[in-house]
């Protein structure tokens, strides 16, 4: 691993902070050595900020001898000015004047002509830890980019918001990886943004896509946080949430991401997005709160709660509608698997309305390719019962945490 990738743990010696200090702060503190001299690209969003809130941009398009060229918009964009799946335009940055690259338009990944004259590429965006989030891929597509090109990749590392211990969901498996599926990795992986870098790179940047070639690897460094521990959530870290989506406003909504956004897929139930709590809830007109509720309760979900709510939301097709149904809890977040979640909750109103259809048998390949493989669909379609997939879900957890064990940095 060493010969592509190093991480610096600049003032490691010195004692820890009350906060968690994030890479850029760590870069800055220490003078941005390892830019000077440097022409150098940024991809970032609105989270790649200080604990005041200075954008990474300013911090480096001011720093004494960095040269800041150009900035690289993945979703969203690098102000984000730019809805969910909208595409992001090709610009000028009006505060700095630089050129801004889109990487969610006509292409994904920087070409040789957005990379001329880079000498190294910085990565600076919050991460959520889920697998089916875009910026990840947007990271890979970077590194994997760079490395043909022979351009440095550097990341800013910060906090996951789910912690370094939470790992779930099966391994994405061949004939199913998308830029929702990138790495074969779980649904949740228990890595921060730059740890996952160091474990792609360092298997390869072109796994699954070139055959037998050898593995492409890019020069990668990490700027390690100070103050970070694995079993840390957000809300401990003493840092400001800064959404990196329209959708994920609060540290809260990135716990619960992975825990209804596959549900979301399907239109049938309201996750909450539309309204003040995405990610959080699951309703409908025609539900009984208090019957979910207690469906819910007499399955005995390890570390997980529900309560009733009802709700109008506020955007959406059911804007203005009275919905019902459950907000989720995690009061023993050690022992629930946030993953599973929505199962139940299908499998409860599977249970108590058939006729609604939970899991209806459309959108096939964009479940699969969020779930990393066509099991789950088929085997909890055929009786829409969680013990029939549980085992699978979580058969790649223990492996993979060994695997990835070695690229831990805290």
């Amino acid at each position: 691993m060493k010969r592509f990738l190093t991480i610096l743990l600049l003032g490691m010696t010195l004692s820890l902070p009350a906060r968690v200090l994030p890479g850029i702060e760590v870069l800055e503190r220490y003078g941005f050595e390892e830019l000077k001299g440097k022409r150098v690209g940024l991809v970032t969003n609105p989270s790649g900020v200080d604990h005041c809130l200075r954008s990474t941009i300013d911090i480096l398009f001011e720093a004494p001898e960095v040269q800041l060229v150009a900035l690289f918009g993945p979703e969203h964009g690098v102000r984000g000015d730019a809805w969910a799946g909208d595409h992001v335009a090709a610009a000028t940055d009006p505060k700095t004047g630089l050129p801004v690259h889109s990487l969610y338009g006509a292409t994904r990944q920087p070409t040789p002509e957005m990379l001329k004259g880079i000498d190294v590429m910085v990565y600076d965006i919050q991460d959520v830890g889920t697998r089916s989030y875009t910026f990840i891929s947007t990271l890979g597509l970077v590194m994997r980019a760079c490395a043909e090109q022979g351009i440095e990749v550097m990341v800013l590392d910060r906090p996951n918001p789910l912690g370094g211990e939470k790992v779930e969901g099966p391994l994405v498996e061949d004939g199913f990886h998308s830029f929702v599926s990138e790495f074969k990795i779980p649904y949740v992986y228990g890595l921060t943004v730059g740890e996952l870098a160091a474990l792609i790179n360092e298997e390869g940047l072109n796994c699954g896509q070139t055959g037998d070639k050898a593995p492409l690897r890019c020069r990668l460094t990490v700027i390690a946080m100070r103050g970070w521990h694995r079993n840390m959530l957000y809300k401990d870290t003493g840092l400001p949430w800064v959404l990196p989506s329209p959708n994920i406003p609060s540290m809260e909504s990135a716990i619960g991401y992975p825990s209804a956004g596959i549900a979301g897929e399907f239109g049938h139930l309201h996750i909450g997005v539309g309204y003040t709590i995405p990610f959080q809830t699951f309703a409908a007109e025609w539900i009984d709160a208090d019957a979910l509720k207690d469906r819910l309760e007499s399955y005995c979900i390890p570390g997980t709660a529900f309560r009733t709510i009802h709700y109008k939301p506020i955007a959406g097709s059911l804007q203005g509608k009275l919905i019902h149904g459950v907000q989720f809890f995690y009061p023993d977040y050690e022992r629930a698997v946030l993953t599973l979640t929505q199962f139940y909750v299908m499998q409860a109103v599977q249970e108590l309305y058939p006729e609604h259809k939970p899991f209806p048998m459309k959108k096939t390949r964009m479940l699969d390719i969020v779930c990393g493989t066509d099991y789950v669909r088929k085997a909890f379609g055929e009786r829409m019962k969680v013990e029939d997939i549980a085992a699978y879900w979580m058969k790649d957890a223990a492996a993979f945490k060994e695997r990835s064990a070695k690229y831990y940095m805290y």
